[in-house]
């Protein structure tokens, strides 16, 4: 494992899913600021995650094709100017337009980063989680940051939000020389490891595209209630519980910290328990936890509730990424480019549906048509097979040589 990467990496995660998260975190202030409604506020999500969603696999089939490290911190970049200018336009579809920027650059950062953790972590599921839970952190200080800056500054204050991404593009330009005054050398990527070593059997490293499809609808239906409950949940907290601004911005902290929890607790679990482990239970007690979000008749229930849903979600993140990648051995960048991309294309579809429910028959009706929908991919999440590949990191098998036994030449 090459710590040194994994951590930079880590950090290049978090900016990047910031600005993933800043979207959700800024419609409380669109609505009561720009006056929109709820199917308006679920557009401005679908604009964030559907569209990065539709380009994520695009960058992932061009990240399999050639290595394009610049795509890292292009994408981060691309997502903090499209956040700022979402803050600075007055017009609706101009902000769309500006958060569909922002949600570009988001899938371009993920496909090659992912890929690039994956190679410095090789199959250890601990790895992808610290480096999934860098994403989960920034998202969870998303919130915070967006109330701070938006809150005191107002939306002509929004030019702060790019503060991260400056930043981490000066480390960036700064980690080439610092690195080759350490020695550093590139991890290998899975498949050029696996590729140098002989196989026991070949049909392992081939592409499983029956098991992947299997996946990709998981991921569907994981995606749906992700984007929907962080669209919606702060919006819950506010007009059905008679909460602030800021207690709503709190409730979204605190689901997308629990995140974080169970992002590395599922890394720990898939080491020890296997990968499946953390799936499966990921999903049972997700179930029950989204029932709360929906039911919660005071705003402790809805914010434990919230807690339990996202540490429950991201329960099997790193499972999935890696699963995805094993399924396609041979094209870790499309893997994640469709487990990341395409599939979560579908909750940012789908959002402005439930936004539409919510506009005419309430938040709440909107949280039980979800968990409807939530118990499909539960119920599939269950049957998913593993695949166990040879790990990048394992030492070659020694060459077996015949030995003369009967002492003769």
């Amino acid at each position: 494992m090459k710590k040194g990467q994994l951590g930079f990496l880590t950090g290049t995660h978090a900016v990047n899913d910031l600005y993933q998260g800043a979207i959700p975190a800024m419609l409380p202030f669109l609505m009561s600021e720009r006056h929109y409604s709820y199917a308006a506020v679920s557009g401005l999500a679908f604009a964030a995650s559907g569209v990065s969603s539709l380009f994520q696999p695009l960058f992932g089939v061009l990240s399999d094709r050639k290595s394009r490290p610049w795509l890292v911190p292009a994408g981060f970049t691309t997502a903090a100017v499209g956040v700022v200018l979402a803050g600075l336009a007055g017009n609706y579809m101009v902000t769309w337009l500006c958060v569909a920027l922002a949600g570009i650059g988001i899938a371009a950062y993920h496909p090659p980063a992912t890929s690039q953790a994956r190679a410095a972590g090789g199959s250890s599921q601990k790895a992808m989680s610290v480096f999934s839970v860098g994403g989960t952190i920034g998202g969870a200080a998303a919130p915070s940051l967006v109330t701070l800056v938006i809150g005191s500054a107002g939306f002509d204050g929004s030019y702060l939000l790019a503060t991260p991404a400056l930043a981490m593009v000066i480390l960036w330009a700064l980690r080439g020389p610092w690195m080759r005054r350490r020695g550093y050398t590139k991890a290998a990527s899975p498949v050029t490891a696996a590729s140098t070593k002989p196989a026991a059997d070949p049909a392992r490293h081939t592409d499983d595209w029956r098991a992947f499809g299997r996946l990709v609808a998981v991921i569907v239906g994981w995606s749906i209630p992700f984007v929907t409950v962080t669209s919606l949940v702060s919006l819950h907290a506010q007009r059905d519980l008679g909460q602030s601004t800021a207690a709503g911005a709190a409730t979204l902290t605190s689901y997308t910290a629990a995140g974080a929890v169970g992002t590395l607790l599922g890394g720990w679990v898939g080491d020890r328990y296997g990968r499946m482990t953390s799936v499966r239970v990921g999903y049972l007690v997700a179930l029950p936890a989204l029932l709360g979000i929906a039911w919660a008749p005071a705003f402790p229930v809805l914010v434990a509730s919230a807690t339990l849903f996202g540490a429950a979600m991201f329960l099997p993140f790193a499972a999935q990424v890696t699963l995805g990648q094993d399924y396609l051995p041979n094209r870790p960048g499309t893997a994640s480019g469709l487990t990341l991309g395409m599939a979560m294309a579908a909750g940012g579809l789908c959002s402005p549906v439930f936004g539409w429910l919510a506009d005419s028959s309430g938040l709440r009706s909107a949280f039980y048509a979800l968990l409807l929908v939530f118990v499909v991919p539960v119920v599939m999440a269950l049957r998913l097979p593993d695949r166990v590949m040879d790990s990048p990191d394992a030492p070659s098998p020694e060459p077996v040589t015949a030995t003369n036994t009967s002492g003769t030449q």
